[in-house]
């Protein structure tokens, strides 16, 4: 009978043991949560360029078709097709045969008429006495004169016509009017050519420097004219996929009328490309500094959540836990920059990834340093 009630008793004291044992266990599962492991940066104050992001075309800063003046065959092409030509310098030359024998035609001409006019100068001053000595009539003398007036005016146009000649004999010879860079050949040596004919005989380019156009919302139009009177306004140009950084020219046209189909105004920028990296008929983007903001709070834009009271971030504070904290922000000329007018201060540490699993207070862990501010160049103006 005693033995019977002893298993019972040692039954519930197990029970109980049991039930503590998982209530401890309950209370440990329900400690403080780990800390959530962030990305960070922190907010920089630096100058920021304000700029207008657009899509430009680089242009040649001057473009020469060359064609000939002249009639006749093709004698000598002087240069390689896509090779940089001086001005001044011979690229063709014509046959010079038929022009040299013309120039000749034309001075045997001019000394014919000369001597002619001079005999007939010394007729009309002999008359001229004679018609005052009354040996011969008015109307004789009037008649020697008007011949030689005429010979006289035959001489000038001897003149005219040897000058023509040898301006023709110039133009046999070809010289290019730019510095540039010399595109297809599409007449050979040993063709005949014709004046000003279709196509020309060579295009010539000058790249040094060179334009890029590019277009800009018409509401930037004011301020492009307010900032451009202080002076030249810089542009900046980046190459797609070239790694060596922005090339930097300034701004040097303003079009004279806005685009009433798109609402744009054409613009300009001039660089001096003496390393070649801008090619006429290259697309580039084109960025245009209206002015610099100093001393500007400057954070990543994927630091920035959405809430109900508007934009937020989690700022990290000095015990490793967060805040949420509302902030003004504007953007930057930089892809993947915001610049904070109200919310933040300089040194503050802010999560830049790992949001999601955020609320304020709660603990975080940092597990690197964020990338740095710096990026290219953001689209404001598209």
């Amino acid at each position: 009978m005693r033995n019977t009630l002893r298993l019972p008793v040692l039954a519930v004291l197990a029970a109980g043991l049991s039930l503590l044992s998982a209530c401890e266990g309950t209370k440990a599962a329900s400690g403080p949560p780990p800390p959530v492991p962030v990305l960070a940066a922190t907010v920089e104050k630096k100058d920021v360029p304000l700029q207008v992001h657009a899509i430009g075309a680089v242009e040649a800063y001057s473009t020469v078709s060359v064609k000939t003046q002249i009639t006749g065959e093709l004698t000598g092409v002087f240069f390689k097709e896509g090779e940089d030509v001086k001005k001044g310098q011979l690229i063709f030359t014509l046959d010079q045969r038929p022009l040299e024998a013309d120039v000749r035609r034309a001075q045997g001409a001019l000394a014919r008429d000369e001597a002619q006019a001079a005999n007939a100068l010394s007729d009309q001053r002999r008359y001229e006495a004679l018609m005052k000595a009354g040996v011969v009539s008015r109307q004789e003398y009037d008649r020697v004169a008007s011949n030689s007036e005429a010979l006289a005016a035959a001489v000038r146009a001897d003149k005219g016509a040897l000058e023509n000649a040898k301006v023709q004999l110039v133009y046999a010879s070809i010289y290019s009017p730019i510095n540039g860079r010399t595109g297809n050949l599409f007449v050979h040596q040993g063709n005949m050519i014709k004046a000003n004919d279709v196509p020309a005989l060579v295009n010539i380019n000058q790249v040094e420097p060179i334009y890029v156009t590019f277009t800009v919302p018409q509401q930037y139009l004011a301020e492009v004219k307010e900032y451009s009177r202080n002076g030249s306004l810089p542009v900046q140009t980046v190459i797609p996929g070239d790694q060596r950084g922005a090339i930097t020219g300034k701004l040097s046209f303003i079009d004279n009328m806005v685009d009433a189909g798109t609402g744009t105004i054409k613009l300009k920028g001039v660089f001096a490309n003496s390393d070649r990296r801008l090619w006429p008929g290259q697309f580039v983007d084109a960025y245009l500094t209206l002015k610099t903001q100093s001393n500007a709070l400057v954070i990543p834009s994927q630091a920035i959540q959405n809430g109900q009271q508007g934009t937020f971030v989690y700022v990290i504070k000095d015990d490793n836990t967060v805040e949420a904290r509302t902030i003004t922000t504007t953007e930057t000329q930089q892809a993947g920059q915001l610049i904070v007018q109200k919310g933040l201060a300089a040194g503050e540490r802010i999560v830049t990834d790992g949001q999601l699993r955020l609320v304020p207070g709660a603990k975080v862990q940092i597990k690197q340093a964020a990338a740095g501010l710096a990026a290219p160049a953001s689209n404001k103006g598209e």
